[in-house]
This record gives C-alpha cells, structure tokens and sequence, in this order.
C-alpha cells in the first residue's frame, strides 16, 4: 500500500514538473508577446545602434541571451527562437552574444529599413588603407565599455603586425583622446610601443561635450595599468576625474588641443601634420568620434548667435523660453536638464510621432516631465524659420510661432566622410549587417 503511494507520488511530480515547465514557458511567452506587440504599436522597432540578430536555424531556445542582458526585457522568446521585443531599448553591449551557447547571434549595424554609414575595417580593425586603424565610436562603438575594449583590442593587434623597430619615427601615432583612444594609449604604453596620442579638444573625447552631471551608464570593464572598473553608473565629472587619475597613475602622455591637419603615406610609414607640428608613424589609429560637425537644419536664421548644438551647462540658461529640436537621447536629456533649472519654458521639438531612439531611462522621464508639464512635446513638428525672438514651425499642417530665447538644435552629426575618403578608407552602408 505505502509503496503504491509513493509510486503515485513520484508519478505526479514527473508528470508535474513538464506540466510547470510548459506553464512557465507559455506566460513568458504571452509576456514577450505583448512586448512586442506594444512596441510595433508605439512605432518602436528600430534600433539605436549595434543590435543583436537572432539565427534562427542555430537557436536552440536555452534562454542564456535572455538573463545575460543587463538591461532585460530586451530579448524573449517567441514560437522556440529568441527575438528582439524592445529595439530601441538595446544599447549594443553585446551580453547576449557572449552568452550565447550555439553561437546563434551576431551584432549587426543598421536594419533593412534604416542604414548606418561605417567605414570598414578587418577583424583587426584594420582599414582597407593598410596601417591605418579605427575603434570605437567612429566605427560604430559608441558604449563605453565596447570602445575601450576595442582600442586595447586594436593595439594589441598592432603591436603584432610591427616586425622592427625604428626610434626615429613612432610604432604607433593615436588620434582622439575619448574612451577607445585612453584605452589604445594606456595598451600601447603597457606594451612598450613607441607611441604619441593626440586630441583636438582635452581628455574625455565625446563625454566632455555631455550637459554637467549627466548618468554615464557602463559595464565592468578591464582597463590597461589600472584594473577591472566595476561601477555600472557614473556620472560625467566623476568618470572624467577618474581618466585624469589614471593618465596621472600610468604616467602616459596625451597632447591635448592640437589637431590632426594631414596624413601621408610616406616611404612605407604615415607622416602627420597637426597643428604644432610633425609627427612620423609606423600605424594610425583613428580613435575619434562619429560626429565630424554638427548636422544642421539648413532653415532660415539658424546662423543666429541665439543657436547651440551642444548644451555644457544648464545653469548659464534661468527664466529663458527655449526650443530643443530633436528626438534622441542628447535632445531629451538637454530639455530635461534645462526644464530643471528655474523659471525656464522648455519646447522639445521632434519631427516624428514618437521617441524611437532613446535609451528607457530617458523615455521614462522625459514621459514624465511631459506629462507633469515641465517639458512641452510638439511632435511631428520641424522648424521653418529661426527669429530674433521667435520660431515659426511646421506643426499639424500650419505655422505657429513661439517666443523664444535660446534654439539647441541636437539632430546628430555628420559622419567625417571627406577625411576619411582622403585616407583611402571605405565607407559602407550597413542594412542589418556586421
């Protein structure tokens, strides 16, 4: 009698176990779903930037890409195969491919629908100019951890493609000071290379241009001479502070406020004039960011004193009427930081529906701040005409003006394409592709 019980038991805990197992699956499932569907409602489905692609003939449905993400929710699964439910929420860190036991995702630029413009480089992020070499944001890396792991990366590679040594010119000639190009030097200084890093602006790169106090988001990352760097936020002067102590601690050196003018390919090596002066270099390493200048508008008065395309600190702008114009995450957290500070009318202007590129955190506030009143949304709106105290838009099939102090205009960059056509270097437009 006890033993048929206990085979009963045992009966219904193996039938059970299926039985939960499938129940999980099946509410993971409905949850991915509704994700989903909520953001192809929203009109959310491109990705900001480097973005995981599923292969769905590898997937083997383990659910190791779903945990691996830092930032959750951005990966389900859908019908036995892994699937991005929330695009434009991923930040391209690349988590998911680590984890991945098959192999199963790559990380790709771009869509079908939208292309992005990178120049090409090799696995060894070489260019197809030989010795010239790119990591980081310009090749499309723009989290920080990513780009410092690519200019460590990239260097090593170098170092292994010098076959002799010559004091008289430099093994290696680093251009941009940000986080791939701190990495490279910090690399090539723990590898003894030869080395000279150069920055038209001071130590920082793309972060210095970043409104004061922003949340810089990272992930763990091993940094050359100086350790593993484990916090997961940091705000800008605190991760500035923190490269200035290291290029103090490492005793590297960064000639900072002087521009690379022209690079030659002279006699198997690469001469570099700059603003000071000469430089001669075995390899380049172009460590620089995306945003050659600032992409314009093109409306009448943009030329206007009263126009900005960067925003360093809030506080300078009190009891102003000001118009930011854009819809991504240097645009919202623009208007937020400047709805922030008193007596300020703050007008976010965007020419779609809705915000499809920015990370959630800003999604969630700017929402907020919308919704409370401190920031005035006029989506599907562009602008026609900049005044001396007035902005005339387009919004709704009609012009309407608004007074206005100060225009921030925040609609990205433009890609250094005629620099880098002067070198030689490739450029392509990736569709869903690596």
């Amino acid at each position: 009698m006890l033993e048929n019980i206990i085979y009963g038991i045992a009966a219904l805990i193996t039938a059970g176990i299926p039985a939960l197992y499938f129940i999980r699956t099946a509410s993971r499932e409905k949850a991915a779903r509704e994700k989903l569907a909520s953001a192809v409602a929203a009109g959310l489905t491109e990705p900001v930037s480097l973005h995981p692609k599923i292969d769905p003939n590898r997937c083997i449905e383990t659910g190791a890409c779903l945990s691996a993400c830092p930032e959750g929710e951005i990966l389900g699964i859908i019908n036995g195969q892994a699937e991005l439910i929330s695009p434009t929420k991923c930040i391209g860190h690349g988590a998911c491919q680590s984890a991945c036991p098959v192999e199963a995702i790559s990380l790709v630029f771009g869509t079908e629908r939208r292309g992005v413009e990178i120049p090409h480089v090799t696995e060894t992020f070489e260019t197809n100019s030989p010795g010239i070499y790119i990591a980081g944001e310009l090749g499309g890396m723009g989290l920080i951890r990513n780009a410092m792991t690519q200019g460590r990366e990239a260097v090593e590679y170098i170092q292994r493609s010098l076959d002799s040594r010559d004091d008289s010119i430099h093994d290696l000639l680093i251009v941009g000071a940000g986080p791939a190009g701190l990495a490279a030097t910090l690399q090539a200084k723990k590898a003894g290379l030869r080395y000279v890093t150069l920055d038209q602006d001071d130590v920082g790169g793309t972060i210095l241009t970043y409104p004061r106090q922003k949340l810089v988001m990272t992930q763990p990352m091993e940094i050359p001479l100086f350790g593993t760097f484990k916090k997961r936020e940091i705000r800008k002067e605190e991760l500035l502070a923190l490269w200035q102590h290291i290029v103090r601690e490492a005793q590297i050196s960064i000639n900072t406020f002087e521009k690379v003018e022209a690079i030659e390919r002279v006699n198997g090596h690469f001469a570099v004039a700059t603003s000071k002066q000469q430089y001669q270099a075995k390899r380049v390493l172009l460590a620089i960011g995306r945003r050659g200048t600032p992409r314009k508008l093109g409306v009448p008065g943009e030329q206007s004193s009263k126009v900005a395309y960067k925003l360093m600190e809030p506080e300078q702008y009190q009891h102003k009427k000001i118009l930011v114009i854009g819809g991504g995450d240097s645009a919202v957290e623009a208007a937020l930081a400047l709805s922030e500070q008193p007596g300020n009318e703050v007008t976010l202007s965007y020419r779609k529906e809705v915000f499809s590129r920015i990370k959630e955190g800003n999604r969630s506030r700017i929402e907020q701040a919308i919704t409370q009143g401190q920031v005035r949304a006029l989506f599907s709106s562009t602008v026609h005409e900049i005044r001396q105290d007035s902005v005339i838009l387009n919004y709704k099939n009609e012009h309407i003006r608004l007074a206005n102090d100060f225009v921030f205009i925040f609609i990205g960059g433009e890609l250094p394409t005629a620099f880098l056509k002067k070198l030689g270097i490739k450029i392509e437009k990736k569709f869903g592709e690596r």
